[in-house]
């Protein structure tokens, strides 16, 4: 398969292209893993597959709405 063939596949499937889809599961499970231990933000950040913490920061405070730590404080997700 292609690689025009694939991301035509693959936003059809998922409704995104692969880059946002893996950002959005990425910050996903560094939300859980926040909410759920208290590993150090950096070091969540690189399990995630980030190889900077300041962009990690700010894509995840786009997409929470605040920064990683404020979430290690609200405690395991419902």
């Amino acid at each position: 398969m292609s690689s025009s063939a694939f991301f035509e596949h693959f936003k059809a499937v998922t409704g995104t292209s692969p880059l946002p889809y893996q950002k959005e599961l990425r910050l996903l499970r560094a939300h859980e893993v926040l909410r759920g231990t208290n590993g150090k933000v950096s070091d969540i950040a690189f399990a995630v597959g980030y190889e900077s913490t300041a962009q990690f920061s700010r894509e995840y405070a786009r997409k929470f709405g605040g920064p990683p730590r404020q979430d290690r404080t609200l405690g395991p997700a419902e």
